[in-house]
């Protein structure tokens, strides 16, 4: 099963694939990051990247970074063909997860696509 992840503006950027142990892929296939069994959002590189919860991914301030369809605060543009599947990077020893911030309603100035390639190898 997979589940398209969008910006604040409603474009598709990335989508998990739960099959392959919720690992985040960017649209043009490299995988950048993947959910850690309490939906928190790690990179390959290690670095704790945010929290996936209720639709919405969040960063460690507390802002929203982005949305499944059914968060999306806009309505969800054209999903265009997905490229294939870069070979996943192995897992790096992971830091510890922040604390959970108190969550804000606001989203984040840095775009989706910037936020999840900071876990990329």
């Amino acid at each position: 099963m997979e589940e398209t992840l969008f910006d604040s503006q409603g474009n598709p950027i990335a989508y998990v694939d739960f099959k392959d142990g919720g690992t985040i892929y960017l649209w043009n296939g490299k995988p950048v990051a993947y959910l850690h069994t309490n939906k928190t959002i790690y990179g390959f590189n290690g670095k704790h990247l945010g929290w996936y919860e209720n639709g919405i991914v969040w960063n460690p301030s507390g802002e929203r970074n982005g949305y499944n369809k059914s968060a999306l605060p806009v309505y969800a543009k054209y999903e265009r063909y997905k490229s294939y599947k870069q070979y996943k990077p192995y897992k790096a020893y992971t830091q510890y997860a922040k604390y959970k911030p108190y969550y804000k309603t606001f989203a984040s100035t840095e775009s989706l696509s910037q936020f999840l390639l900071n876990g990329a190898k």
